[in-house]
């Protein structure tokens, strides 16, 4: 089996999992995801190993709501930018680095909650905080 195929098999069983945590009645945590995302991929396994209960939201079909974005800013004290994913190809094609510093912070979560693929992932919000990308640091702090 190569490398591909084994990654997928694993990411497809997370993702089973994180669902059957949630139809277990447990209080499931809401990760929004891509599963093409080494990041993702690599939270995931993080809450996997920890037992934590989660449910995965596909990020580009499915992005954060303004209201959930709203909460994510607050605990980057609202820092805009931290919430993008800058390295992406949105992010670069319209030239969000030019125009995100003279937008407003109405506009700019207008675009987030319009094109998951421009949100930082993963994207988590716990009941008290929230923390957008992996660093095990930061999430060990979370969960």
């Amino acid at each position: 089996m190569c490398k591909v195929q084994s990654a997928k098999l694993i990411l497809d069983s997370i993702w089973r999992r994180g669902a059957r945590a949630l139809c277990s009645g447990r209080m499931a945590q809401k990760v929004y995801a891509y599963e093409k995302c080494g990041t993702c991929r690599k939270a995931l396994k993080f809450l996997e190993a920890r037992g934590t209960a989660h449910e995965v939201v596909p990020i580009r079909q499915q992005p954060p709501t303004k209201a959930e974005l709203k909460r994510m800013l607050a605990v980057y004290d609202g820092n805009l930018r931290k919430l993008f994913n800058t390295s992406g190809l949105d992010y670069k094609a319209l030239k969000l680095s030019e125009k995100l510093p003279t937008m407003s912070e109405a506009q700019a979560l207008d675009l987030l909650a319009e094109n998951g693929n421009l949100v930082k992932r993963p994207f988590v919000l716990t009941a008290q905080s929230g923390v957008v990308g992996f660093n095990e640091a930061e999430w060990e702090k979370l969960f």
